[in-house]
């Protein structure tokens, strides 16, 4: 089936979509589950992960050597067949990630863990560093591997992807996710 083909939403709809939640790309024994912090307003309008324009999900995936060509995020769901998916440690919409409190990261975190033991993928990797902080209570954790697991499933941090994330730049991102993409490969080859 063909990808939805792309579009913008209103600004009347962008603010429509406070609130919103956004489907999981999930299946049994992926490889990779890339976990958001929560939907933002534009994703949520359209309906896919990471789509807002400015946003470095798609084009860090690419760079990293996950995907083999650059996908659009109306493409979210062709992740599944490479071995990875998608969901949020909050589920509802917002603006910025700031806009959720510590309480809804700790309910998300115990959703999200529920969600791995279910699915059972080899690495969650959580894409920002300060709500992966908050949600499981590792204040001291750094970018990459944890020594923590939920279940078997391993866990990966990695930046936010964020257009509004200064701290690193397209070739940061790349070259980190990329560390992710070496762990997992062993196993893919």
């Amino acid at each position: 089936m063909p990808a939805p083909k792309p579009w913008a939403p209103t600004r009347e709809q962008v603010a429509a979509a406070t609130d919103k939640r956004l489907a999981d790309v999930l299946a049994d024994d992926l490889s990779v589950v890339f976990c958001g912090i929560n939907p933002g307003l534009y994703s949520a309008a359209v309906g896919h992960h990471f789509a807002r324009p400015g946003n470095r999900f798609w084009p860090a995936l690419h760079a990293a050597g996950f995907t083999p060509r650059l996908h659009s995020p109306f493409e979210d769901r062709d992740l599944l067949a490479l071995g990875y998916g998608l969901t949020n440690v909050a589920g509802r919409a917002s603006a910025r990630a700031d806009e959720l409190s510590n309480d809804e990261l700790l309910a998300g975190a115990r959703v999200l863990e529920e969600k791995v033991r279910r699915y059972r993928p080899r690495f969650v990797a959580f894409l920002g560093v300060g709500a992966y902080r908050t949600a499981f209570g590792r204040r001291k954790a750094t970018l990459g591997l944890q020594a923590e697991v939920i279940g078997e499933t391993r866990l990966w941090v990695l930046p936010s992807p964020s257009g509004l994330n200064a701290h690193h730049n397209l070739a940061d991102l790349a070259r980190l996710y990329g560390e992710l993409r070496a762990a997992v490969a062993p196993r893919e080859l």
